[in-house]
């Protein structure tokens, strides 16, 4: 079964959720296990609000009709910032070393260049690896570490802050 990348839809808000917390299992997001308390109305809303910013982008993979990953780029919202964008990137667990992650940089990579956003940036735990070396694959470089930035079962954890120029 082929793997399609396209942009998220509004009756993509209840798989969307439940991948959302499969991925949040995996401790390497913002949210702990467990915690996400979105529900399908909220999330809904969610995807509309992130479909009608003109400098966002919102991408789901898709594999045997299943959501199974996900990009969001963030756009500045103001002029000093407007050619940068925030990227959020999450895939199943059951997908992981497939290409997919891969596949969905890439596809924010090209909607970068069609809108004249220039530098993409994200945050990454330190700790994990595997999506550190995925990053840097893709052409991001560690521009600093945020100290301190989270605490995951009652210990401070860093973060890295990467950035391409695209």
């Amino acid at each position: 079964m082929p793997m399609i990348i396209r942009p998220i839809d509004v009756s993509d808000a209840e798989a969307f959720l439940e991948l959302n917390k499969r991925i949040d299992e995996s401790g390497f997001m913002l949210h702990e296990p467990g915690e996400r308390k979105t529900t399908v109305e909220q999330q809904k809303q969610a995807i509309e609000r992130a479909s009608s910013e003109e400098r966002s982008a919102f991408f789901v993979a898709e594999s045997d009709y299943q959501l199974a990953g996900f990009i969001a780029a963030f756009g500045g919202k103001m002029k000093r910032n407007q050619h940068s964008a925030y990227l959020a990137l999450g895939v199943h667990d059951a997908f992981h070393g497939q290409g997919m992650a891969t596949k969905l940089i890439t596809k924010v990579y090209e909607w970068a260049e069609a809108i004249s956003i220039s530098r993409l940036e994200l945050t990454v735990i330190k700790d994990n690896v595997k999506a550190l070396k995925l990053y840097q694959k893709m052409g991001f470089q560690i521009e600093g570490e945020k100290v301190h930035s989270l605490m995951i079962d009652g210990k401070p954890v860093n973060e890295y802050y990467m950035y391409k120029l695209v």
